[in-house]
């Protein structure tokens, strides 16, 4: 197996030399970017517009931290000047590991370096970005905060893992109701960036791909920072049909918590009971637009992942969740496909445990997961069915509730 090779900071040379020149500046944002070029202009023009509109006076930077892409992102990002002379830009393409995580390890070095009152990161393929979004992210930094994370109004079906995995863990572990804890998009002072960077070996695992904003939420959370939510609205983006491949997003994703979950032991031990987070400003007046999923094939997939991972289910679900997984893999039926969410919990605390156990096979036995995983999304269309989003909303806030009310039967099975 070939070293994974260390890098001591994310910045090229010509991003660094840029940056001395520049020496300060009083807002940084940053936008990961990778194989983006039919989006990364608009949310270049509408970050710039924000800038321009909501802090006229403020020296800013706009960094896009891209992973190499063989598209024509760079060339694209570079292409767009906006009209203010406040604003400089900086395409690069980040060091590391390939992922998101090392991008956001370029931008938050560059404003480790220029001391700004506040940064911002924005997601590449944003299609519903507004300038307003810069104004509810960096306002609460301004006004004291560290971590700002996004509330979006998101469609029923959108964000499959957050809905079944990431929101009822961070409330069950962390005790704190921050509904979307890998939302893409957050606002961060400069004391919380420093703390990130101080976190040793974490750029060379999963954190640098899919899993850095499960990371960023978790560390500001157990390391005491001042946290709020932001209402940003619809979020609109280079959506993935969760019947298709998420595999390698679940892995990280999922890999990650589990991975926090015993870095953390001795914090969301002693968690109790659901505080919520404030959550500032006000949402714009529109829906998100309605997709349709692929049942069939999230069907499909469990079916399959029953017959080829029965035998390992056999060993980490309890006897009477499988006898229920065999009965819906023998089935099928997708009118009346249910599994039902106490299942569902106990998955996913056993496998953590599992996971916990298991140093040597962990992604393998992550791969073991995901057809479980896609059943519950299977399941959670029949649920969702005759919901607006509103109705949905109250639905995933009462799992988040009973995962919370379950979380005895993690500590008993925790080893």
């Amino acid at each position: 197996m070939a070293d994974i090779r260390r890098f001591s900071t994310a910045l090229r040379d010509h991003a660094r030399e840029k940056l001395e020149r520049l020496g300060h500046a009083d807002i940084v944002i940053g936008i990961p970017s990778y194989l983006c070029d039919d989006s990364i202009r608009h949310v270049v023009k509408t970050i710039s517009n924000g800038l321009e509109k909501y802090y006229p006076d403020a020296r800013a930077l706009i960094i896009i931290s891209d992973g190499g892409s063989t598209d024509d992102t760079r060339d694209v990002a570079r292409s767009y000047e906006g009209k203010s002379f406040n604003i400089d830009k900086i395409v690069t393409v980040y060091r590391g590991l390939p992922g998101k995580g090392s991008a956001l390890r370029a931008v938050f070095e560059a404003a480790a370096f220029l001391k700004p009152q506040a940064v911002a990161v924005f997601d590449s393929d944003l299609i519903s970005i507004s300038p307003q979004w810069v104004k509810n992210l960096i306002d609460p930094v301004m006004d004291g905060y560290d971590f700002v994370a996004p509330d979006y109004l998101r469609y029923k079906f959108d964000a499959t893992i957050t809905n079944t995995i990431t929101y009822n863990l961070t409330c069950s572990l962390y005790g704190l109701r921050i509904r979307q804890p890998i939302g893409g998009d957050f606002g961060l002072s400069l004391g919380l960036i420093k703390y990130y960077l101080s976190q040793d070996g974490v750029w060379e695992t999963d954190v640098t791909r899919f899993g850095i904003d499960i990371w960023m939420t978790a560390s500001a959370i157990v390391g005491g920072f001042k946290i709020c939510q932001a209402k940003l609205g619809v979020k609109i983006h280079g959506r993935k049909d969760p019947s298709q491949d998420l595999g390698p997003m679940y892995r990280q994703v999922v890999g990650t918590i589990f991975q926090l979950m015993e870095m953390h032991e001795g914090y969301w031990k002693n968690i109790s009971g659901l505080k919520d987070v404030p959550i500032l400003g006000d949402y714009p007046a529109e829906e998100p637009p309605a997709f349709e999923i692929n049942q069939d094939e999230l069907i499909e997939y469990f079916q399959m992942g029953f017959w080829n991972f029965n035998g390992i289910w056999q060993q980490q679900l309890e006897e009477k969740d499988l006898a229920l997984i065999k009965a819906l893999a023998h089935d099928g039926a997708k009118e009346t496909f249910h599994l039902p969410i106490e299942t569902w919990v106990r998955t996913v605390y056993r496998y953590a445990n599992a996971f916990h156990s298991t140093p040597r096979q962990r992604m393998k036995l992550l791969n073991t997961m995901i057809p479980l995983y896609y059943a519950r999304v299977a399941s959670l269309v029949n649920e969702l069915k005759d919901m607006d989003c509103n109705q949905a909303e109250d639905f995933f806030d009462e799992q988040a509730l009973c995962f919370g009310a379950m979380k005895d039967y993690l500590l008993q099975v925790w080893k």
